[in-house]
C-alpha cells in the first residue's frame, strides 16, 4: 500500500477537525432555535455552518467540476448578507442579469471565495450607506464574461496598477488579500480579471473572462 502524502493527510485532518466544529455549531444552533428570542440568530448560525461544511467538502471535488453559476451566486450573496448583518455592515442590494445555464469550471469553494471577496470589497468601497452591486454574466465570443460593479466612489488611477497585489489595501486594518485571492482563483480556472472604473456613471467594476465550461 502506497503512503499517503503528508500534505494530503494534513488537509484531510484539517477538514475533519473543522467539520466537527461546524457540526457543533449546528447542534448549538438547533438548541437555540427552541427559544423564540434567538430564532434569527440560530437560523443565521445554521446557514453559516452548513455553508462551511459544503465549502470544506468541495475541496475534495475534481478541480474541473462543472458548476452552476446561479447557484454559486445564490450562496455567495446569502453568505455576504449574513456576514454584514453580524458585523452591522452596510446593506447591499444585488441586481443580477445572468444568462441562463452558465456553468463554471473549478471548485465550488474557490468560486464562493471569489464572489464573496468581490461583494465584500464592494461593501467596503460604498461605506456605511451601502448601495447596489450589479452582476452581469453572459457568453461572449466563445468565453464567459462576468462583471461585478458597484456604485461606490470608484478606484483611484494611482491604485489601479496595484489593486490585485498581495497585502495592498487602501483601508486601515485590512489584510489586503481579498482581491489577490480573487485573481489567484480566477487564474486557476484558466481565466483573467481586470479592474476599472465604470465607463458610465459612478463606481468600480471587475470583469472576469473565462473559457466555456
Amino acid at each position: 500500500m502506497s503512503a499517503i502524502p503528508e500534505a494530503d493527510l494534513t488537509l484531510e485532518g484539517l477538514v475533519h477537525d473543522l467539520t466537527n466544529i461546524f457540526d457543533l455549531i449546528l447542534d448549538t444552533a438547533e438548541v437555540l432555535s427552541r427559544d423564540g428570542k434567538y430564532t434569527r440568530q440560530s437560523a443565521r448560525l445554521q446557514r453559516a455552518a452548513s455553508r462551511g461544511n459544503r465549502i470544506l467538502s468541495s475541496y475534495f471535488e475534481q478541480s474541473q467540476a462543472s458548476l452552476d453559476l446561479d447557484l454559486i451566486l445564490d450562496e455567495a450573496i446569502e453568505s455576504v448578507r449574513d456576514t454584514l448583518q453580524v458585523v452591522r455592515g452596510p446593506q447591499l442590494e444585488f441586481v443580477r442579469d445572468v444568462e441562463p445555464g452558465l456553468r463554471l469550471r473549478g471548485s465550488f469553494a474557490d468560486w464562493m471565495r471569489v464572489f464573496m471577496n468581490l461583494f465584500l470589497n464592494a461593501a467596503q468601497a460604498m461605506g456605511d450607506d451601502g448601495g447596489t452591486v450589479q452582476i452581469e454574466a453572459r457568453r461572449e465570443a466563445g468565453a464567459i464574461a462576468i462583471t461585478v460593479a458597484d456604485d461606490g466612489p470608484g478606484i483611484s488611477p494611482k491604485v489601479l496598477p496595484q489593486i490585485f497585489e498581495p497585502r495592498f489595501s487602501t483601508k486601515a486594518k485590512r489584510s489586503g488579500l481579498g482581491l489577490h485571492i480573487v485573481r489567484t482563483f480566477v487564474g486557476k480556472a484558466g481565466g483573467t480579471i481586470e479592474a476599472a472604473n465604470r465607463p458610465s456613471g459612478r463606481g468600480a467594476q471587475f470583469r472576469i473572462l473565462l473559457p466555456n465550461a
